[in-house]
Order: C-alpha cells, then sequence, then structure tokens
C-alpha cells in the first residue's frame, strides 16, 4: 500500500525529475536543498514546495563529490570522483567559477579531504602523491597543504604534530579563522599565521573518574553553532564491562566539555541537531531493523523511539524549521518524515542516485549564517 501511495504522489519534472506535492499543509520551512546526485549534476530543491526549480551542471564531469559549503554559504567546493581536482561553484548564479588540480604530469595528487578558510582565500588539503615509473609506482606519505584558491599554489605544507603522519584527520577553522582544529585522539590547534601547534586538548583526560577512554564523532552540523560539537560519545564503564552512550557538547574555544551518559551503547548513526538546538535526531541501522531516535537536549534525555521502514544506508537531516525529517542515501530519493510522530508523508525523487545533501536556510547570498 506504501509503495502505491508513493506512485501516485510522485510527479515528474525538469527532464524526468521527479517531485512529491506537500500533504497537509506541514511543509520543512524556507531552505534550499543542494544535491548532488548522478550522473553529473547538483539539483536544486526548494524546500517549501519540494521542486526541483534548477540543476547545476558539473564543468569537470561525473558526479559531485565531498561536497563542502563556505563559511558564508555563498559557494559549494567540491572534489570529482578522482580525486584530484577541485570545482568551486558560485550559489547566486549557479555556476562554475573555478577547478583546479595539483596533478602534473606523471604526480597525481590526490585530496582525500579538505577544509577551506572562513573569507575563501585558502585551502587546506590532506592529499598524497603517487608517481608513474616505467616499472612501479612510488606513493609518497600523506601531506597537509596550505593552497591560495586564487593561484591555485602550494602554499607550504603543514608538518604533522610530533611528526606523526595521520591517514585521515578531521579539521576545522575556528570561525575567526585563527584557528586549524585537528581531530583524532587529541584536539590540536594550530595557529593559521605560521600552522604551529599552540594548544592540544587530549578528550581521553575529561573528568570521569569511573569511566575508560572517551571516543567522539566529529560533524559539521548547519544547525550548530559556530565554534561548538554536539554529537554522541561512546565510554567504555570498567566496572560493568559494557559500552555507554551519551551526549557532549565542546565548546572549542573555551576547552569545555559538557556530556552526559543515557544507557547501553547502540548503533546509532546521522545525529542531527534541530534548529534552536534543543532537540537532536538520530537513526538507528541494523539489517532488517531501523528506528528514529529523538533527544531532549534541555531535559537530558531520550525523548522517544520508534521502529520505521527504512534502508540499509540512509543519512538523517531537520528541516529548517524543525517539524520533518529526511531520510535520504542512498538511491534517488528523499522520504519526509513528520519530527513529532515519525508519521511518514511522501517521497521527493530526483532522477539521479545522490552523493551529497546539503540543506541551508534561505538568505541574503553572502550573509553568514
Amino acid at each position: 500500500m506504501r509503495e502505491l501511495f508513493r506512485t501516485f504522489a510522485v510527479l515528474v519534472l525538469l527532464s524526468g525529475s521527479a517531485i512529491a506535492q506537500p500533504a497537509g499543509g506541514l511543509t520543512g520551512g524556507d531552505g534550499t536543498f543542494y544535491v548532488g546526485a548522478f550522473p553529473n549534476r547538483i539539483y536544486v530543491i526548494d524546500e517549501a514546495t519540494e521542486q526541483v526549480v534548477d540543476t547545476i551542471e558539473m564543468t569537470l564531469g561525473g558526479p559531485p563529490n565531498d561536497m563542502r559549503m563556505s563559511a558564508d554559504g555563498s559557494r559549494l567546493y567540491m572534489r570529482d570522483r578522482t580525486f584530484e581536482q577541485i570545482e568551486v561553484i558560485d550559489l547566486e548564479t549557479r555556476s562554475t567559477i573555478d577547478t583546479f588540480t595539483l596533478s602534473e604530469g606523471a604526480a597525481k595528487v590526490r585530496i582525500r579531504s579538505m577544509v577551506v578558510s572562513p573569507d575563501d582565500r585558502y585551502a587546506v588539503l590532506l592529499a598524497d602523491t603517487a608517481i608513474k615509473h616505467r616499472d612501479r609506482f612510488e606513493i609518497a606519505p600523506r601531506r597537509l597543504l596550505q593552497v591560495d584558491l586564487a593561484s591555485h599554489a602550494i602554499m607550504r605544507e603543514i608538518p604533522w604534530p610530533d611528526g606523526e603522519e595521520q591517514t585521515g584527520v578531521n579539521m576545522l577553522f575556528s570561525p575567526d579563522g585563527g584557528l586549524l582544529y585537528l581531530f583524532g585522539r587529541e584536539i590540536i590547534a594550530l595557529g593559521t599565521e605560521s600552522f604551529e601547534e599552540v594548544d592540544r586538548w587530549e578528550l581521553s583526560r575529561i573528568e570521569a573518574p569511573d569511566l575508560e577512554r572517551f571516543s567522539f564523532g566529529f560533524r559539521v552540523d548547519p544547525n550548530e553553532e559556530p565554534g561548538y560539537f554536539t554529537s554522541l560519545f561512546r565510554v567504555q564503564d570498567p566496572v560493568q564491562n559494557r559500552r555507554l552512550m551519551g551526549v557532549a557538547r565542546i565548546d572549542l574555544a573555551r576547552r569545555d566539555v559538557d556530556f552526559y551518559t543515557l544507557g547501553p551503547d547502540e548503533p546509532l548513526s546521522s545525529f542531527s541537531l534541530a534548529p534552536g538546538r534543543r532537540k537532536a535526531y538520530a537513526v538507528l541501522r541494523r539489517i532488517g531493523h531501523y528506528e528514529f531516535w529523538t533527544f531532549d537536549l534541555a531535559e537530558r534525555r531520550v525523548e522517544q523511539r520508534a521502529v520505521i521502514e527504512g534502508r540499509p544506508r540512509m543519512a538523517l537531516a531537520v528541516s529548517t524549521n524543525g517539524q520533518l525529517l529526511y531520510v535520504h542515501q542512498a538511491g534517488a530519493t528523499i522520504d519526509l518524515y513528520e519530527a513529532s510522530t515519525y508519521r511518514y508523508l511522501r517521497t521527493i525523487s530526483i532522477d539521479g542516485d545522490m552523493t551529497n545533501l546539503f540543506l541551508v536556510p534561505n538568505r541574503a547570498p553572502g550573509a553568514r549564517p
């Protein structure tokens, strides 16, 4: 019955792109979706009407991968599927304004991750180089590179803290761009004048005498306050030999963590803050079993949870007014649910499997969030 409902609710627009019409007056807000999808485009979807209003074609070809939004919301930065090229899109004109690569000749520089300074002047890339010789490939260690976004020149190689190469690292600039944070077993702050270490913070030393190692996942959330991180954390209870789960909020500037445990660890993912940061949502995924979870952050408790008809791979986004939950990844559909009841409402379909999804409130181009 649900599949039959979806079939009649979907309309075909924009070269085969399908959209669903709002039902019962319950819509998500006044934001804009930017959905990267195969074969080589970004769909622009109006959140209020749930209609595809534009498409942006990739200059580099192939689907957009690892999409990042600038601090002021005016640009999208994307890495292509070869991991070698970066494309920059201006969201006011919805057109490509730049592309570049660090590869040259037999030397292929593959970009594993990137972060862009708040003023859009430069990027810091985690990259490695593969050089093709006649009889072998030479793979260089991974490096942190500061790259000028105007000239595309490498400004400097940033030394690894303690001289220890890392194969992967999460990075974040402070709101004023004065610090670059590296997240791993520790939080290391580099001053962006010289990119030398100015501070180090070991999460494992959090004041919790009855608990062991503190593990925390860092994920950029559009509803987060600049300079903060709120997410699920896991710890090991050495007394009862079990994993516990809770919520932690980190103030990077003050080096402060406010955390509390909620109960036994569950395989939750896609932890997402609601507007106002008084609630958050997550999804539980097991083979053949899927759930929504709601967290009351003000009261520090799990507000509700329920089984839903999920999908083996799924990510979660919260509408800009906090009334809807959007389930996406993988595939070519976005399922809409009422946040307060978990009631399935309808589905938005696009013409191509999606790679990334951004949902941002509508505001004047260039205005800071």
